[in-house]
């Protein structure tokens, strides 16, 4: 193991466009953000670290090489948004930013929506490496079996599963998982109602196959795109690049026509024909458990796989939060939670966190300012319910404006103190849930029950509540202006 700077990667920063990966790797390369290893292997090994790696928030960036069994150079890239610098970086800020700060950040970036839409290029270096026919083998790349009970291998877990509406035109892309069964043979697993199961529908309901593209290597931007609840009918694309801050280069795939990021790394396309589905998993989820099983999943015949020279693999592996799957994830969400609040006429909310050991989905944490009787039982009730905060929700705690909703010690002892169990929780059931979570209903009833908590002061007695054992404002700068060198800050 070492921390050298790879030499491809530190020539990328200055030949790569922003977009790029490499751009994007040798930028964290120069913060001190990665971490080498060489020499190990894919069946137990690579899984094996990048699951040390997650266990710790802001662990580096792991970059796998000499990978045995595979030429020097097939990389893989994992542990990737683990870190609030690395997410703070990816999308342009300082590296030192709050969590709420972020949150804010992406309030704004909704809010301002914000959007460039991608431009078709002629070629770029995906097309380095071009496979056809015999020649497709999706096992050129060292894919990992990322947990030791996985069914299979994971080709995509940091990925981009691209299609179109066949009635409208709609690109679509979400992070669907991608298992890898065969050289030419994938499968694609979309939670029902997400937006790719609705799209293959419109397809299959007519005896079409639907035409998909599967991205396993690009810029993380691009990548947390995919991972988020854009609205139906609006272009991912469109999103990245108004985040990149510069519209997104696609090439059209030879055979399905879908828009390709140009300077992905590794990329494959075909179609899925109806009724033609294959057992696929399990893969340890992102609530920590194998809570889907072996499944039948749509097949994807593969036409046509494309990637570059010395291909990067982009791993964000589900597992037990916080993982690379759940932090950058939480940080969007609690903005999107906070804007649904806002747009329903809940006043004077001062944050909110999804925290991250709950999978960025299973947690939320509101504080607010309250304002009247009922104002906590209220913002509570519709951040369970905003179709940001609906989907397998497990717990809402609503804090007063003096606790940060991000620091769950903090949120822990407002519930111990300030709540009422007796008046403070609602149950609610028969919400919005998923097969993955493993206290859903069943596997057929994907429904889930979940607890609303009011943690603040009893509004009545705001004002006669225990004082707090903190010190002032008054005393913090005293102390801090003649003793400031001393202390933590």
């Amino acid at each position: 193991m070492n921390t050298n700077v790879d030499p491809r990667t530190a020539a990328a920063k200055s030949n790569a466009p922003k977009q790029d990966l490499r751009a994007w790797l040798a930028e964290m390369e120069a913060a001190g953000e990665v971490t080498h290893i060489s020499g190990a292997e894919r069946e137990r090994e690579i899984g094996g670290i990048v699951d040390i790696f997650q266990r710790k928030i802001g662990n580096p960036l792991v970059l796998f090489d000499d990978i045995p069994g595979y030429p020097k150079g097939h990389r893989i890239l994992a542990n990737l948004l683990t870190s609030i610098r690395r997410i703070n970086m990816t999308m342009g800020n300082p590296a030192d930013c709050t969590e709420i700060e972020l949150v804010r950040h992406w309030r704004k970036y909704m809010k301002e929506a914000k959007t460039i839409p991608p431009v078709e290029v002629a070629s770029g270096a995906l097309l380095e490496n071009v496979k056809t026919g015999d020649d497709i083998d999706l096992f050129k790349i060292p894919v990992p079996r990322w947990h030791e009970h996985d069914g299979g291998y994971y080709i995509g877990t940091g990925d981009m599963v691209i299609m179109r509406d066949p009635d409208t035109g709609w690109i679509n892309y979400g992070a669907y998982r991608v298992q890898a069964h065969d050289k030419n043979v994938a499968t694609v697993m979309c939670s029902k109602g997400k937006h790719g199961d609705m799209i293959q529908k419109k397809y299959h309901e007519r005896g079409q196959p639907c035409p998909v593209a599967v991205v396993c290597g690009m810029h993380p931007a691009l990548f947390m795109i995919a991972g988020l609840e854009i609205p139906h009918g609006k272009n991912e694309y469109d999103a990245a690049g108004g985040l990149l801050g510069e519209p997104v280069q696609v090439i059209k795939g030879p055979k399905t026509g879908l828009p390709i990021p140009a300077h992905a790394e590794i990329a494959f396309e075909g179609f899925i024909h109806p009724n033609d589905k294959i057992d696929e998993g399990p893969l340890g989820e992102w609530t920590g458990y194998y809570a889907g099983g072996l499944k039948k999943e749509p097949r994807i015949r593969i036409e046509t796989m494309m990637y570059r020279d010395d291909p990067i693999l982009l791993g964000a592996i589900p597992g037990i939060p916080p993982d690379d799957d759940s932090f950058y994830r939480g940080s969007y969400r609690s903005g999107a939670v906070w804007n649904q609040l806002e747009a329903a006429g809940v006043p004077e909310v001062r944050g909110v966190w999804s925290h991250a050991a709950g999978g960025s989905r299973l947690w939320l944490t509101v504080s607010i300012k309250q304002m009247y009787a009922g104002h906590a039982k209220q913002a509570g009730l519709i951040a369970s319910q905003c179709h940001a905060g609906a989907y397998v929700n497990r717990f809402v705690v609503v804090v007063d404006e003096d606790i940060d909703p991000a620091n769950m010690d903090k949120v822990i002892w407002a519930m111990c103190t300030r709540c009422d169990p007796r008046e403070g929780m609602e149950i609610l059931r028969g919400c919005w849930s998923s097969a993955l979570d493993p206290m859903a209903y069943s596997e057929t009833d994907p429904r889930n029950a979940r607890v609303v908590i009011d943690a603040c002061k009893p509004f009545t007695r705001r004002d006669t509540f225990p004082i707090v054992v903190r010190a002032s404002n008054e005393v913090e700068e005293l102390v801090r202006g003649k003793f400031g060198a001393f202390l933590p800050k």
